[in-house]
């Protein structure tokens, strides 16, 4: 690894004291997306894909761009990644609608709410009961490996099934993030791995027919 965990951790810190408020907003607009999903208003799916389109560009543009390049010169690469997801995001979902959020059964429903409620819950109040503290742990929304997580909750919860298009990037970061972690002794994000082999597993399993944009 080019980096420390000290260091990884100063970045972090240093990020969300910049940001603040951000963190905490990041927090609220992912208990918004939830919020959305069980309302279902005419524009909540259009909502929901322009919120985690605008994690997505903030974490790429200013997380990596700004602050983690500091210590790893890959993040340039993350950077782009991650902008490209947002602008995808933003496009498939914000702006054409060619995704539909709708009711998901089995394996897939579980997955789903058990990945939003670890973004938004369990990985933040895992690290704030272990040896860190804020302002150096990672929030969904404005952190990356958080944020994938729950876009994967999300897109699980997709109509027929998540695409593809918009799948491969959060599980290209589940295996670079995880690694990451493993490697730096972050436990909290070791899920990021299993999180990634069950969403892909459950990706290539039957799907029900999408139904056409409107």
């Amino acid at each position: 690894m080019p980096y420390t965990l000290d260091e990884f951790l100063a970045v972090y810190a240093a990020y969300n004291q910049a940001l603040w408020p951000l963190p905490l907003l990041g927090t609220l607009l992912g208990l918004t997306v939830v919020a959305l999903y069980i309302a279902r208003p005419p524009w909540g799916d259009r909502a929901v894909a322009g919120i985690l389109a605008a994690f997505w560009l903030l974490v790429g543009g200013v997380y990596h761009l700004a602050f983690f390049t500091a210590i790893n010169p890959l993040a340039y690469a993350y950077a782009a990644l991650f902008i490209v997801q947002g602008v995808l995001l933003a496009w498939d979902g914000a702006w054409k609608a060619r995704w539909r959020l709708g009711p998901a059964t089995g394996w897939r429903g579980w997955l789903a709410a058990l990945l939003v409620v670890y973004a938004l819950a369990i990985q933040p109040l895992v690290s704030l009961l272990g040896p860190r503290d804020y302002p150096d742990i990672s929030l969904a929304g404005v952190a990356p490996c958080p944020t994938t997580l729950l876009t994967l909750g999300v897109l699980l919860l997709t109509s027929g099934g998540p695409p593809w298009r918009l799948l491969a990037i959060p599980l290209a970061w589940t295996g670079i993030g995880g690694s990451a972690a493993v490697l730096l002794g972050v436990p909290q994000d070791y899920g990021l791995i299993v999180a990634g082999a069950l969403v892909l597993t459950v990706a290539l399993g039957p799907s029900q027919p999408r139904p056409a944009p409107s």
